[in-house]
């Protein structure tokens, strides 16, 4: 039989309520005739009042507690979940992700997948059970218990997905798609309804919120569509696929904005081969991402490097930074988080050109400045300053046919 997987957020988590309207829906799949699996976070505000709770004892506690600590939130669901699919008729299984063999490497509070045994799982799928499996955590090889960073139960879903073979799945959620621009900064932005798993990685990688980077790497990697749809009402949502001919037609598909980020210059450091090397290396080492770089040259012989990481995790990323600092001799070196990363993507960039200096254009045309460039086939990303985050979203999704016509003439 065809698997599905589920997934649902806390927002559609939020009450009893919402948890067995969830069932009655995983109910409708299953007399279609799909085995389904359903992925479930933490009901909403649950895992904030629980960190919370830690942040009043120690703000700067062990992440291995931490990670104990906001993982109930997905156990509680669970087991909700499974109550409520009984309820409406159809025998179900819960499982914590060690339980359900999600196994990950040893960073706590930003943990990554690194296999799922899906054996379990398949197992009560088999049996013609529902199999209800929490998501945002998981267990390394020597059975501590890890979260995977907020907002990553959209990347257990499809995680289990791959490991399933699903055919699809579906990530429900309180908001009916993905749109072009967010609906809150550009009223009348336009729907999406199909985007190909390229757009969608630099969308939520750009500061979209659907979807999770993590999430979209994991379908593209083995082929699972994804769908966003509402859990709060039935229409049609926005599918996440593999790249289609039609696609290309567009040039602009979305235009998103990013302001978790944070700028990190040094100054004064030596201009020779192996420095950049040297300096990511350390960064890498503490298991933190590096977004954008830039390096140029002073005129005093040395060089200036500036690089973006996550403010989730910036002061792992001042301390690294200030140990390099140090060995290199740098002069010195600042931390700017007043900033913010705006990028428009569209695979039909690959056959335009002028894209990049059109969108310069229309942002110097309201006054806005550029910090930092970034470019990739099908994206262009530029750091500005946090104040000019909606002016700039608002001009670029007007520029490039981004909202419904009734709207853009109003």
């Amino acid at each position: 039989m065809p698997i599905l997987v589920h997934k649902y957020g806390g927002t559609s988590m939020g009450n009893i309520e919402r948890i067995l309207s969830n069932a009655r829906r995983v109910a409708r799949d299953i007399e279609k005739g799909y085995q389904v699996a359903v992925v479930v976070s933490a009901m909403a505000g649950e895992t904030n009042r629980l960190l919370g709770l830690a942040d009043e004892i120690d703000p700067n506690g062990s992440g291995r507690e931490r990670d104990m600590l906001a993982s109930a939130g997905e156990q509680v669901s669970i087991a909700l979940m499974a109550m409520a699919l009984h309820r409406v008729g159809h025998d179900a299984i819960s499982f914590t992700a060690p339980q359900a063999g999600i196994k990950t490497d040893p960073y706590h509070t930003r943990a990554k997948i690194l296999s799922i045994d899906s054996t379990r799982i398949k197992e009560v799928l088999d049996a013609g059970k529902v199999a209800v499996v929490a998501g945002f955590q998981g267990v390394t090889e020597d059975m501590e218990v890890t979260t995977l960073g907020r907002g990553a139960s959209d990347t257990t879903a499809a995680a289990v997905a791959a490991a399933l073979g699903a055919e699809r799945c579906d990530i429900y959620t309180d908001v009916d798609g993905v749109y072009a621009a967010d609906p809150r900064m550009v009223p009348g932005a336009k729907k999406i309804s199909r985007i190909s798993y390229d757009e969608m990685l630099e969308m939520a990688g750009a500061g979209s919120k659907v979807l999770q980077t993590r999430s979209v790497v994991f379908a593209s990697k083995y082929k699972v569509p994804l769908q966003v749809l509402s859990s709060f009402e039935d229409k049609p949502g926005t599918l996440i696929s593999e790249e289609v001919k039609e696609m290309e037609q567009v040039l602009v598909t979305g235009v998103c904005s990013d302001k978790s980020e944070a700028r990190i210059t040094l100054l004064g450091i030596p201009d020779q081969p192996g420095i950049a090397a040297q300096v990511f290396e350390a960064v890498n080492e503490e298991g933190i991402s590096v977004d954008m770089i830039i390096q140029s040259k002073g005129h005093d012989g040395l060089a200036n490097m500036s690089f973006t990481v996550t403010k989730a995790d910036l002061g792992d990323a001042r301390k690294v930074t200030e140990k390099v600092c140090k060995k290199l001799g740098a002069r010195e070196f600042s931390v700017d988080e007043n900033i913010s990363k705006i990028s428009i993507v569209g695979v039909g960039m690959k056959a335009h050109g002028g894209v990049a200096a059109r969108m310069f254009r229309t942002l110097a045309a309201k006054g806005i400045n550029i910090h930092m460039i970034s470019t990739s086939e099908i994206k262009i990303s530029v750091v500005v300053d946090q104040d000019y985050t909606e002016l700039a979203v608002r001009t670029l999704a007007k520029e490039f046919d981004l909202v419904e016509d009734k709207v853009a003439s109003a």
